[in-house]
């Protein structure tokens, strides 16, 4: 009797998925911030605000689509029809945030940037959580679990590369010396890829191991098991530490090379060593099964943090190639960490259920509300920092800003790396092997 139960098709649809996602979530992790101040108009100030306020809405947003899958009895399942409902919505507000009203004053384009990226926050955890939520739905099998989070991590990282490598290009390409309509013009290729496969996820993946008997219990109940289940809880406070550390550098990388190395083209080539994280995630499914997922992770963040240590000391001393060697080995330690992620909550999901409590929409919420959470300060922190530092956009910057730019590249995600680690240390992942044992026994 074959043990799996998904097919080839099946398993790269499933990762097609994140691949979809982060052709749209890279340009709004690495560039929005630079598009919002360089391009768009607004300041760093007004930048930060509105980030904050996103990531507000974001805390209530994805404890909502967790609810609205755990609720859902559709033909097609709980977490699979959320991609046909939601993936055009999505696009359109993809395109509509990279718009640039140039008619309306200066308050209208602001609230044009609150409306259509607050609602591009709403649409992407729409389409992003039931990612992670689907996942221990597809098979009860351990290892197909790791191949699938493998599967989809390679598909995203692979698109990671390619956006942060290729979006420059295109920007040039279509824009033509107008960035307006280059960013414009990038982001509606990138949508138009990103429907199509998320409506190919919606057509190939199926739900099989959905309780039915124990899959509507009240938020109450749902509620007192979030508070048991400690795993859980530290993967989220993990999620989000990963999010936030990743988000102030890869938004403050064009601000680095445009104004400290004055070479704004090297982008491509700095996030183009990123590719190196596909190292990291193809490894997990063989070196977990040696030494565990945690330990695995903690072998991500060790190689995340020596490659950052690298990339902050080259940062001060300007020294690029060493930069591009810091990034190359960064990348490989953040392929392991983000490989692991929706595996880990995936296991989180069937401990909740060893409780008696299935809820695998509310459970997987932390991974959005993580990623979310951490977007939004990071995007505080980074344009905060700015802003204070005196930053003014397209022109010379003083050394208070130059300093400001150099901590954000550099140290502050390496004092990340440091907490990351120390709080994946209570993760006590042989707790949960016994319960989910249990559970199938």
């Amino acid at each position: 009797m074959n043990k799996w139960r998904t097919s080839i098709t099946e398993r790269i649809s499933y990762g097609l998925s994140d691949a979809a996602d982060n052709l749209v979530f890279q340009m709004m992790t690495t560039y929005l911030l630079f598009f919002y101040t360089d391009v768009f108009g607004l300041t760093a100030r007004e930048a930060a605000v509105l980030f904050v306020v996103a990531r507000v809405a974001d805390v209530f947003e994805s404890l909502i689509i967790g609810v609205m899958i755990d609720k859902t009895n559709s033909k097609w399942g709980k977490s699979r029809p959320f991609f046909l409902w939601y993936a055009f919505p999505y696009v359109i507000f993809a395109v509509l945030t990279f718009v640039t009203p140039s008619f309306l004053p200066h308050t209208g384009k602001l609230i044009w940037a609150y409306v259509t990226y607050l609602g591009l926050g709403f649409f992407y955890t729409a389409v992003n959580l039931p990612i992670t939520s689907i996942l221990p739905t597809m098979t009860d099998n351990e290892r197909e679990t790791t191949l699938l989070g493998v599967i989809r991590q390679f598909f995203g990282s692979s698109v990671q590369f390619i956006v942060g490598t290729f979006t420059i290009p295109l920007v040039v390409l279509f824009g033509r010396g107008d960035q307006q309509k280059g960013f414009l013009g990038t982001i509606i290729l990138f949508g138009i890829i990103s429907l199509v496969l998320i409506l190919n996820t919606f057509f190939h993946v199926r739900e099989r191991f959905t309780d039915k008997t124990i899959s509507h219990q009240p938020l109450k109940e749902v509620w007192g098991m979030l508070k048991q289940n400690k795993p859980w809880m530290v993967i989220s406070v993990v999620i989000f530490l990963y999010w936030l550390t990743t988000s102030v550098r890869n938004q403050t990388t064009i601000y680095y090379f445009k104004y400290v190395i004055k070479n704004e083209g090297l982008v491509s080539w700095a996030n183009g060593f990123t590719f190196t994280a596909l190292i990291g995630v193809v490894a997990i499914y063989f070196v977990s099964a040696k030494i565990g997922k945690k330990r695995t992770m903690q072998i991500g963040i060790i190689a995340g943090f020596i490659g950052q240590a690298i990339i902050a000391a080259a940062a001060y001393a300007e020294n690029v190639p060493l930069i591009f060697s810091g990034v190359f080995i960064n990348s490989i330690g953040n392929g392991f960490i983000i490989g692991l992620v929706s595996i880990m909550i995936a296991d989180t999901i069937r401990y909740g259920t060893s409780m008696g409590i299935q809820a695998e929409g509310v459970l997987a919420s932390t991974d959005d509300f993580g990623v979310n959470l951490g977007l939004g300060l990071g995007g505080l922190v980074t344009a905060g920092t700015l802003d204070l530092a005196g930053y003014h956009s397209n022109q010379a910057q003083t050394a208070d800003a130059i300093s400001a730019i150099n901590l954000n590249y550099g140290l502050i995600p390496l004092a990340l790396y440091v907490v990351m680690f120390l709080v994946l240390l209570m993760y006590n992942e042989t707790k949960i092997e016994k319960a989910v044992n249990e559970l199938k026994d």
